[in-house]
């Protein structure tokens, strides 16, 4: 088994996108970077002929020259002599080369954003001609855009955990301490988030990734066990689950026979929620749920999942047809994750996809909340906006009224909510939001 120290002192992996906008400003890649150079220390700059014992240490100073510059770092090309040792290595900017073109750009709705731009900034090493590495080739000049200083701790090659970090983690952790809060504590203890060397998602990360690396047998014979018990008071209860490459259990899927029979008879129309969390594992609870004749909410089957990706929704949806003889709901209403988006596509593409309303209002709190601060009125308006007008036309006109009150004509997050109306998300019935 993977021991979970080796998840300490690695380059943790993120989709965290860096904005490099901000009060500090931006260095075009136009400024002569001889003019960054006379601001940092000289024997801090690479030079040709500068010398390290091991290929680490070189590395270790390359990306602490490219925290004071403004760029991330990876390792390129190496080449190893017969005994696996390296001979010599090329430690490149993140930005080196070109993305190849996806073949599937013809149905990707939404691109990721561009990181490779052809840079040829560059630190070459080797050991030719003695054991200790030597620097033979350096380049300074990049093809872009390099961040601000206040932006460097963001960069993938600047973000580490220390076994000191992780050892604090896990035992906020284990004391129920919520990991924004155990890291927001530490990064005031040490002046700042850009003095702490990670971010809170490379937290998250590390819990996650720990506690299905140490997940004991006891607690997967458990699982089976409550499982096998279920099926015996319930011969019609099914259940899936889904393991990763190590075997570890990632997704369990689970449904009893009075969940499909509602199914059978309610199913049309479902509404799927991955809102709920268990506070100790952060392990996302989903569940199908729909409207009985008595407008009463029930359960069509539930889940408990590894995270949120478009591989692990693609799996439930397709385990939860199955379950149901391939009866697929006519409609579904989720939030707006465009993992559940592409794994719906992909799985129900005959299924008609919608926004929850509840899902709706939530995101505006979040992307409009200096609006809801500053105007006491805006809750109304907003709530009228989405909940009272039946025709089209009424709301559209309501809708504009609202945006020329508040000048919120240029909000990209109501542009977009505007847009998804257009592109058929909002229940058309109604030409309102489909209120569950």
């Amino acid at each position: 088994m993977m021991d979970s120290t080796n998840l300490v002192g690695e380059d943790l992996q993120s989709r965290r996108k860096i904005n490099f906008e901000s009060e500090d400003g931006i260095l075009s890649s136009n400024i002569d970077i001889k003019s960054l150079h006379s601001k940092i220390e000289d024997e801090a700059i690479p030079k040709i002929g500068m010398e390290f014992i091991t290929e680490g240490e070189a590395y270790d100073f390359y990306n602490a020259y490219a925290y004071k510059i403004g760029f991330s770092i990876r390792r390129s090309k190496m080449h190893k002599d017969l005994d696996g040792r390296i001979t010599d290595r090329i430690f490149c900017c993140s930005c080196e080369g070109h993305r190849e073109k996806d073949k599937r750009d013809a149905t990707v709705k939404s691109h990721r954003a561009e990181t490779r731009f052809g840079c040829l900034a560059r630190m070459k090493i080797n050991s030719h001609q003695n054991s200790r590495y030597r620097v033979v080739d350096f380049v300074m000049e990049h093809t872009h855009v390099t961040s601000s200083p206040s932006k460097s701790h963001l960069h993938r090659s600047q973000r580490r955990l220390t076994l000191a970090q992780a050892a604090e983690i896990d035992l906020a952790d284990i004391s129920g301490i919520t990991p924004k809060a155990s890291y927001d504590l530490m990064a005031r203890r040490v002046g700042g988030r850009e003095n702490l060397g990670y971010t809170i998602v490379d937290c998250q990360n590390y819990l996650q990734s720990k506690r299905t690396i140490q997940m004991r047998l006891g607690d997967t014979g458990g699982i089976l066990e409550y499982l096998q018990r279920m099926q015996l008071e319930d011969p019609a209860f099914v259940s899936a689950i889904q393991a990763d490459e190590d075997d570890m259990i990632t997704n369990i899927f689970w449904a009893d026979g009075r969940m499909m029979a509602d199914y059978f008879y309610f199913g049309d129309v479902v509404s799927f929620d991955t809102t709920y969390k268990k506070n100790k594992e952060c392990r996302p609870f989903a569940m199908f749920v729909g409207v009985n004749h008595h407008k009463q909410s029930i359960i069509f089957g539930a889940a408990l999942l590894y995270d949120e990706t478009a591989e692990t929704f693609a799996w439930l949806f397709d385990t939860f047809a199955k379950t149901m003889s391939g009866k697929k709901p006519k409609t579904i209403l989720t939030d707006q994750d465009a993992a559940m988006e592409k794994a719906l596509e992909s799985q129900w593409p005959e299924t008609t996809h919608r926004l929850c309303i509840w899902h709706i209002y939530q995101n505006a709190a979040k992307n409009l909340s200096g609006v809801f601060e500053k105007f006491r009125q805006f809750t109304k308006d907003f709530s009228s906006c989405i909940y009272d007008y039946d025709e089209k036309d009424e709301f559209i006109e309501a809708w504009n009224s609202m945006l020329e009150k508040y000048d919120l004509r240029d909000n990209k997050w109501l542009k977009k909510m505007f847009n998804l109306r257009e592109n058929g998300h909002w229940y058309m019935e109604r030409d309102i939001f489909l209120q569950t």
